[in-house]
């Protein structure tokens, strides 16, 4: 699969998770997500302000995480995060599902939930979080259908905070899961050019990952071309 540089940034959500994050590390991801014109950052919600100042007019989207990154605060929190996240400027949603709900089999549950978050976020494109490393495959399958019945513009495999992130297998049966309206996100351990695109190949559309430099400068070594300056 051939790809440009500018073609894989977009398809990157650069992710700026880590809890002892200080401002400082916040900006520097801004940074390069502006440098390698992304597609987003992924940011904690308590960010969002700062990375909305960080991104304004660059044309990076700025994302942030509901739920965070167990899935299990009360719906009425989700909705209360989501609505402020939004009204401070994010542009994405991307939601833990409630993982022990999923696990015990009340899937209306965690429809309505999603369904409460969508209609929330007021048109902004919420991306369900599976949370894949504690999911049979059936359960697996049962989320995506629940997100997609909800309305989700994303079914999504990893917080990246559980013992075992995203895999081929994973990522391939999700997107047989939901149609070709609802896209698949990879997250977790996604580190490398090669996971990267071995990814793509089975239908993997945005992936969050923190080592976006290290992808795309390898991208851009194989194609023998040079990446862009760091703005100031």
């Amino acid at each position: 699969m051939d790809f440009t540089v500018a073609q894989i940034a977009k398809m990157i959500d650069h992710s700026i998770l880590r809890p002892e994050f200080t401002s400082e590390d916040v900006r520097k991801g801004c940074a390069i997500a502006a440098k390698y014109e992304v597609a987003s950052v992924c940011v904690r919600p308590c960010d969002v302000p700062l990375a909305v100042q960080l991104l304004r007019g660059t044309g990076v989207l700025v994302g942030t995480v509901i739920g965070f990154p167990h899935g299990d605060t009360p719906t009425v929190i989700k909705v209360a995060e989501t609505a402020l996240a939004v009204g401070q400027g994010a542009d994405e949603i991307d939601m833990v599902l409630n993982v022990g709900w999923l696990r015990s089999g009340n899937i209306a549950a965690v429809e309505e939930e999603i369904v409460a978050v969508i209609e929330t976020a007021g048109g902004a494109p919420v991306k369900v979080i599976l949370e894949n490393a504690y999911l049979t495959n059936e359960q697996k399958l049962a989320a995506c259908w629940a997100a997609e019945r909800a309305g989700a513009a994303f079914v999504k495999s990893s917080t990246g905070f559980a013992p075992t992130g995203a895999t081929i297998d994973d990522l391939a049966l999700m997107r047989s899961a939901v149609s070709a309206k609802v896209r698949v996100k990879a997250s977790g351990g996604v580190r490398s050019l090669d996971q990267l695109m071995a990814m793509a190949a089975v239908g993997v559309s945005r992936f969050g990952s923190s080592a976006t430099a290290e992808i795309l400068e390898d991208l851009a070594r194989r194609n023998a071309i040079a990446v862009p300056a760091l703005r100031d």
